[in-house]
């Protein structure tokens, strides 16, 4: 592999699954008329970026991204990584910067790997709450009594206190009459919706400052629709609803579902910014700032300043990329090595024993 990459000098490295025969050798099987050529194998993925975010920040837009909009992804990672964990069993999860906009996740337990699409798909729609086309105003539509488990713990230790403490201010979510009617369009019902909007207009010269117009309003709009005249069943869910609408991850949906689908390689450079696909710690995910990973300009420039030889193996542990690796070798790559080692051993030993039980009988 390593002489292969020297050899092409690839700008990118894409991954995709583990076929049945050699992709090399894909067209030949195809004039075949045999459908041999097939997936077998491939991580769980999910992709997340912030550009569809965009009708929730008001900071940057497209590809940009900032210190006030880029805690949407963290909030996804810890939403994501938390019920991997927890409610699917999963161990062996990287986090990964996209390089520009986003986040990749990687799920590499072994039957992760094995997942079919069908079942692919069913682990993306458990996650999927963000619903709707562009022409759709509520996109966000939370049902029943109760709320799942996996929302309600959601919604509790995570989405509601970032909205509250941080969104609320760092997007200004309330500042202008364009901003709050947004917010407004997610109250099913007219009449308070405009009784909330006339409150808001009659103040709009107040001297109050900025942090407290949001705060204020907020609690405002809570109160009036969780008042006891305001208990109808569409209602019930609205404050919520407005929450998740804000700050729930939103998935691209089909990079999950299918298994073909390719992803960008940990610690490749991205084309467009020269930035490194470095992985994340979710357990630090609030640390990371995606304006100050290492760029290849910047890693070349570490190399030569430190009189480094390019033969070396270990010159990455003198430059901004020491970090990083070491955390992906001790975090991710040496538990998963280890976990398939003892699926062989397993493997091997469970075809032993029924050898054993075969020449028994």
């Amino acid at each position: 592999m390593e002489s292969s990459i020297k050899e092409k000098c690839p700008f990118k490295i894409d991954i995709g699954p583990v076929y049945s025969v050699d992709p090399a050798k894909r067209h030949a099987y195809a004039q075949s008329g045999n459908n041999v050529f097939v997936p077998v194998e491939r991580e769980l993925i999910f992709d997340i970026d912030i550009s569809d975010y965009d009708d929730v920040r008001y900071c940057c837009s497209g590809a940009d991204v900032c210190k006030d909009c880029w805690p949407l992804m963290t909030i996804a990672i810890k939403i994501l990584d938390a019920s991997l964990r927890d409610d699917f069993g999963f161990n062996h999860i990287l986090w990964a910067y996209s390089g520009r906009r986003g986040v990749h996740c990687w799920v590499c337990d072994s039957r992760a790997r094995k997942l079919n699409n069908e079942q692919r798909a069913a682990i993306a729609d458990y996650f999927r709450v963000y619903k709707g086309g562009e022409n759709t105003m509520k996109k966000v539509s939370l049902t029943g009594p109760v709320l799942h488990p996996f929302l309600a713990r959601s919604y509790t230790d995570v989405l509601k206190c970032f909205f509250e403490d941080k969104l609320l201010l760092s997007q200004q979510l309330f500042a202008s009459e364009e901003r709050y009617r947004k917010i407004l369009d997610l109250i099913p019902d007219e009449n308070i919706a405009s009784e909330l909007h006339d409150r808001w207009q009659g103040n709009r010269r107040s001297s109050i400052s900025k942090e407290d117009v949001n705060a204020t309003r907020w609690e405002q709009l809570k109160t009036t629709l969780q008042s006891g005249k305001h208990k109808a069943q569409g209602l019930r869910r609205c404050v919520e609803e407005i929450v998740f609408s804000y700050t729930y991850p939103r998935l691209d949906m089909e990079v999950s579902k299918h298994m073909n689908h390719l992803l960008k390689a940990p610690f490749c450079i991205h084309p467009k910014t020269g930035r490194v696909c470095v992985p994340i710690d979710p357990n630090n995910c609030d640390d990371f700032d995606p304006t100050t990973v290492p760029t290849l300009s910047q890693l070349l420039g570490e190399l030569n300043a430190a009189g480094l030889h390019s033969n070396s193996e270990n010159d990455w542990e003198r430059t901004s990329l020491e970090k990083p690796i070491r955390f992906f070798r001790t975090a991710f790559l040496q538990p998963m090595l280890k976990a398939c080692k003892e699926e062989l051993e397993s493997a091997y030993n469970a075809k032993l024993q029924q050898s054993k039980n075969s020449l028994a009988w």
